[in-house]
């Protein structure tokens, strides 16, 4: 089995793979856009890799850092997950944002990835919950109202900070900054005072 490779980039293919020479041998590896943005033809090049062994195929997976590679085990290991959905939600969300979706239950981040729609989110943060090492936080449900449908704090003060304009990443690095046992005015409060130093 391969475990990792250290080369030269000899080319970067539009099917999101590279080839990566190796002691005079060349290698066929499948990255995210990501990582194939990374690798620049001529350049040397270090991947984690994944070896997938099929009965009527073996695929090279490449991954910059061994957390990226750990998580797309998890994910192949996971019902309805095969190895292009796993690139392609490693390729829309890094590792650690992928664990603090699944903590906050964040079903609109998980929409983000190419062919995965709500019914399919829905799944995945069922499927996910019991694999990923997720930190220990369980989002706080809103006070009052008694169904209400599995809002939570942090998921309603995301969706606030989205209606204002910031984007998925910077909120999400906010509120991992930010303690989630706050209620929601203060986490808000909090949150838009982080952004805007972030921002200015």
């Amino acid at each position: 089995m391969i475990g990792s490779l250290r080369g030269t980039v000899l080319e970067r293919g539009d099917d999101g793979t590279v080839l990566l020479e190796v002691g005079g041998v060349g290698y066929f590896v499948s990255v995210t856009p990501r990582t194939l943005a990374e690798l620049e033809p001529g350049s040397p090049a270090f991947v984690h890799v994944h070896h997938h062994i099929r009965e009527d195929a073996q695929t090279l997976f490449g991954f910059r850092g061994r957390d990226e590679r750990t998580t797309f085990q998890v994910l192949i290991n996971t019902h309805g997950i095969g190895p292009a959905l796993a690139l392609a939600i490693l390729g829309t969300h890094t590792p650690s944002a992928l664990v603090d979706i699944v903590a906050t239950s964040d079903l609109a981040a998980l929409t983000l990835v190419p062919g995965v729609g709500k019914k399919t989110a829905e799944r995945l943060l069922v499927e996910l919950r019991n694999r990923l090492d997720l930190p220990m936080l369980d989002p706080l449900p809103m006070g009052g109202g008694g169904s209400g449908g599995g809002s939570t704090v942090v998921g309603d003060v995301r969706e606030a900070l989205a209606g204002l304009g910031y984007g998925p990443d910077e909120i999400r690095d906010a509120l991992r900054e930010l303690p989630s046992t706050a209620d929601a005015s203060t986490l808000l409060r909090d949150a838009l005072k982080l952004l805007g130093a972030k921002r200015a």
